[in-house]
């Protein structure tokens, strides 16, 4: 039964005349105004253009930052952790077999110790491998077999030989960028990004020294590090040009661009084709993706270019080692060093 005073079907507790919307409607359909030019939209080519010649103006031409003019967040927080670290991953590393630990000994591989089975049968392999040990002072121990098995894990095929390789210390890449500047060079250096296959790593090391690089940059995480493999791969670069870590390669990126360096990324998809660079004579960091992911999101919106090198067939590609060494020699050449 309806109550008293009321109309049947009509709303309970209602109480005067229905708020309305204050207008926002209409405010929705009038839009956002109009499209923004395209080097004002972020991540456009055009933008990172823009926001690349506005640095190379604002640092008169390349002139990067000597060290007492950094930030003081850099100066801070870098040299907090400036001491040689080494990556997690990297812990001491054991070779095995008589081919691979020649090898290594031929290349230079930094190494604690040379491990010989009791009563191996001495070949030339063995023999080369103590002479070089030697040579470079490595201690020689002999060990019995079951010892060699637990170095070098039961289910491995060592031969009866073994090479300790200790964990690579790596700089700090402010202090790997200071070292360059006290050195009166102009700085050329190349990132990884997502780099793990140390073969990669070690050509990449090899192409820095062949083109006037002075260093590589490695990201903390999701990277291979300087293992034995990695050294023997770079023929012996390894050992004149320094690696640095980077706790967070983004980070890094923006702490290089604060000191005049200009950050170029190399992938598939750029928007410059590398015999359009003009920035080869200024200092440089070049950033190498994956050869499958290419570079992240983030690393690319750090760039302040994106080169692509021109190749005659679409359905090939360039693994990252290769890329690497032709855009080091388009900057050497530019920079006449080549």
């Amino acid at each position: 039964m309806a109550s008293k005073g009321k109309r049947p079907g009509t709303a309970k507790g209602k109480k005067g005349p229905t708020v309305g919307t204050g207008g926002h409607n209409k405010a929705r359909l009038e839009g956002r105004g109009p499209t923004p030019k395209a080097e004002d939209r972020k991540g456009h080519k055009a933008f990172r253009g823009k926001r690349a010649e506005e640095r190379r103006t604002a640092t008169g031409k390349g002139e990067f930052l000597a060290p007492s003019a950094r930030t003081a967040g850099v100066s801070g927080a870098a040299r907090n952790n400036s001491k040689p670290v080494s990556k997690a991953a990297d812990a001491n590393e054991v070779l095995s077999g008589r081919n691979s630990v020649v090898e290594a000994l031929r290349a230079k591989v930094p190494a604690t110790a040379l491990y010989l089975a009791n009563r191996i049968e001495v070949d030339d392999r063995v023999k080369e491998a103590i002479t070089l040990a030697n040579a470079r002072q490595i201690p020689v121990h002999e060990v019995t077999r079951p010892e060699i098995d637990r170095l070098t894990g039961f289910d491995s095929i060592n031969q009866g030989i073994a090479l300790a390789v200790p964990p690579y210390n790596y700089l700090h890449p402010m202090d790997l960028l200071d070292k360059v500047i006290a050195r009166g060079q102009k700085p050329l250096f190349v990132a990884l990004d997502g780099i793990t296959d140390p073969r990669n790593l070690g050509a990449i090391i090899r192409s820095v020294a062949a083109f006037g690089g002075q260093g590589v940059i490695l990201p903390q995480r999701r990277s291979t590090g300087v293992t034995a493999s990695a050294w023997k791969t770079s023929a012996g670069a390894a050992a004149r040009i320094p690696v640095a870590l980077a706790a967070n390669l983004n980070n890094t990126l923006k702490e290089f661009k604060k000191r005049g360096l200009f950050v170029v990324g190399l992938d598939g998809g750029g928007d410059i084709s590398l015999p359009n660079f003009d920035l080869g004579t200024e200092p440089v960091i070049l950033v190498i993706g994956s050869e499958g992911k290419g570079l992240s999101r983030l690393v690319q919106e750090n760039c302040d270019a994106i080169l692509s090198i021109p190749i005659t067939s679409h359905t090939e590609s360039l693994n990252a080692g290769i890329a690497a060494s032709v855009a080091l020699y388009e900057v050497a050449r530019r920079r006449g060093t080549n």
